[in-house]
């Protein structure tokens, strides 16, 4: 039996996903800041387990509890909807620890079992607005950009080890807390050059119509990555990621 360690499972693609790994017969390590084991149906084969991607004692400690692992998936991250000249550096830093330092540190950490057994598998969730950047998202888009990169080159240097390592590229979803989660983080507002631009863009957001990404996309990318060795990397999720990868 597969054991599969998830991180950013409170809600949104990291709690789908371990649904339906558990579901799928596999052993689950389902990890959040705060652990809620409401959230998860009840089952000998998952195991919550308290996880600060930002926080390399946080990660340490997760790693040394959780033992060996097959697939781990770097699913937690935080957004930022704002206007770049308006944010501080200490938010861009925040940001950039939890979604690009907190993949490199847990992926760092789980690495030497992956590379002794020759075999494993690393998922990545990143963001199809790498593939087409948005207004007010730089920072956000910057942080999952530099995921991108280093999943590509990782997935070469691992490779005579036998171990995968695959990018899964969400487009625009309903189903996360994004949007909820991000504006809250637009200290102090938008600076008054940008207002009205930034309420064209908020408009149009709120308006957008066409495909969107599912959580059952996201989870078929992640199990298709776990699953199939000769998937490409690269694995667009949901009708408008596939959209943006071909115009990209």
């Amino acid at each position: 039996m597969k054991t599969i360690l998830i991180t950013g499972c409170s809600s949104g693609f990291g709690l789908a996903t371990a649904r339906h790994f558990l579901a799928n017969d596999w052993q689950v390590i389902a990890t959040m800041r705060t652990p809620r084991e409401d959230l998860l149906p009840k089952s000998e084969r998952l195991r919550m387990l308290a996880l600060d991607v930002a926080d390399p004692e946080s990660i340490r400690q997760a790693v040394a509890a959780a033992g060996p692992i097959d697939l781990l998936v770097n699913n937690a991250g935080i957004g930022l909807l704002g206007v770049f000249e308006g944010s501080s550096m200490d938010l861009a830093r925040e940001i950039f620890e939890t979604n690009t330092m907190g993949t490199l540190m847990l992926t760092q950490a789980v690495l030497p079992q992956f590379r002794q057994r020759r075999s494993g598998v690393i998922v990545n969730v990143s963001s199809s607005t790498t593939l087409l950047p948005l207004p007010l998202l730089s920072v956000y888009t910057a942080s999952k950009a530099a995921v991108n990169a280093f999943t590509e080159s990782l997935a070469l240097e691992l490779r005579p080890f036998n171990v995968r390592v695959n990018l899964v590229l969400p487009g625009r979803s309903p189903e996360t807390s994004f949007g909820k989660n991000a504006q809250p983080r637009m200290q102090g507002g938008v600076p008054q050059a940008y207002a009205e631009f930034a309420q064209g863009v908020f408009t149009a957001m709120g308006q957008s119509q066409g495909p969107v990404t599912h959580a059952e996309d996201v989870v078929a990318a992640i199990w298709r990555a776990a699953n199939d060795p000769s998937c490409p990397v690269r694995l667009p999720a949901g009708a408008d990621a596939v959209a943006l990868a071909g115009v990209r």
